[in-house]
């Protein structure tokens, strides 16, 4: 059901998705192609935060804060798991690994390069300070068309 802290839960943190996706860019290794990023991070913000954000709120400004960080570190784990998930399945296409358990097991070494390279402090600045802001802004909206 369409609710209004559920939609502005979803718009902002769409947008902070598609922030982040433009702050990540710049770690990224030379040649990495980055034509879906933004897009890719911004509809996992928009499901993130419609589910998760917007289906929580109403709790009070502590759970606020927590369901926000959350929403922020599901839009994080969710995307280094759909870009090493791609890599892996390109490698595999050129049929680099044996079986399907080396492709698994190369999916988990790409998520954890993926992983380090985005944990810098500008991009995780960014992902706490806007799930903060997204977890109240979802809650104040709760308490005001509610």
């Amino acid at each position: 059901m369409l609710t209004m802290p559920k939609l502005v839960a979803a718009v902002f943190f769409a947008a902070l998705g598609y922030f982040c996706g433009d702050l990540i860019k710049p770690f990224l290794p030379e040649g990495t192609r980055t034509v879906w990023l933004n897009e890719t991070l911004a509809v996992l913000g928009l499901v993130c935060g419609w589910r998760m954000s917007g289906g929580r709120a109403g709790g009070g400004t502590a759970s606020a804060y927590g369901y926000g960080l959350t929403t922020s570190g599901l839009i994080a784990f969710w995307g280094v798991f759909l870009f090493a998930g791609n890599k892996a399945l390109q490698y595999s296409l050129d049929k680099r690994y044996k079986d399907p358990i080396d492709a698994l097991k190369a999916m988990v070494e790409f998520g954890l390069e993926y992983f380090v390279l985005i944990a810098v402090p500008t991009v995780a600045i960014a992902a706490i300070v806007g799930g903060l802001f997204g977890g109240w802004l979802t809650e104040w909206v709760s308490k005001r068309w509610s």
